[in-house]
């Protein structure tokens, strides 16, 4: 699990994310590490970033300007990789933040692995399932939006236990990384779990089915024994292995 002290470079498409998702990006970014490089992509002449630039001077993100010299070639990300490479050989990070849903970051993201530095991908629900595969975490921007009144419709529901107890991947998910982590009585801590299913699944997120903690995503299918560890963390059991 990353410390808050681990160094991050966060490096942002701006043709690719809205400048309405990066202070949510950020925060959950701080809660991984420390952002010590951010950067953001573009060619910063086109009108349709114009409102980026509001937002990157807000949060001190440094604009990269690239012109997009070839129709139908997107000089941008080539500029990206380019610096995530030049940031790479400097061994000063432990982990990247790719954030855009474009599919052409698949390659840097698992070369940044070969590493063996951490890669957070943040983008949205349409990106390729490669892109978010080659990450060791991948977390969707629509799950990290915070409720407005303006926007109070988009907040995304808990979904209620028959869906989830339907939800097989899920489920079996679940069951497969407790078995994994679990000790000769069944239980499993729940962290482990949480770390187990991340590396199944790199955009397994409990909010993603509108559940703050995994904790309570868990509790809601009522499939499995959730407790108190008294040193502190929980600990989670199959029913159908405790007679319950």
């Amino acid at each position: 699990m990353p410390q808050n002290r681990d160094l991050l470079a966060v490096l942002i498409d701006a043709d690719n994310v809205s400048p309405t998702k990066i202070g949510a990006v950020l925060a959950e970014i701080a809660s991984i590490g420390t952002a010590s490089v951010k950067r953001i992509y573009g060619d910063w002449t086109r009108p349709q970033l114009s409102t980026w630039k509001s937002a990157a001077s807000e949060h001190v993100i440094q604009p990269i300007q690239q012109f997009a010299n070839t129709v139908g070639k997107n000089a941008t990300d080539s500029a990206l990789i380019i610096d995530a490479m030049d940031l790479l050989y400097t061994a000063r990070f432990q982990g990247f933040c790719i954030v855009s849903s474009d599919s052409d970051f698949t390659r840097l993201a698992a070369r940044i692995r070969e590493e063996g530095i951490t890669v957070y991908g943040f983008g949205e629900k349409k990106t390729p399932e490669a892109f978010r595969n080659a990450c060791d975490r991948f977390t969707y921007l629509e799950v990290l939006d915070e409720p407005t009144a303006e926007r109070a419709s988009e907040v995304i529901e808990a979904v209620p236990q028959g869906r989830l107890r339907g939800d097989t991947k899920l489920i079996s998910g679940l069951r497969t990384s407790i078995t994994a982590a679990s000790d000769e009585d069944g239980w499993a801590n729940l962290a482990a779990v949480g770390g187990l299913l991340r590396k199944q699944q790199p955009d397994f997120d409990s909010r993603n089915w509108g559940y703050a903690k995994l904790s309570e995503l868990v509790r809601a299918t009522d499939l499995f024994l959730v407790e108190a560890l008294p040193a502190g963390g929980l600990r989670i059991k199959d029913r159908r292995k405790s007679g319950g």
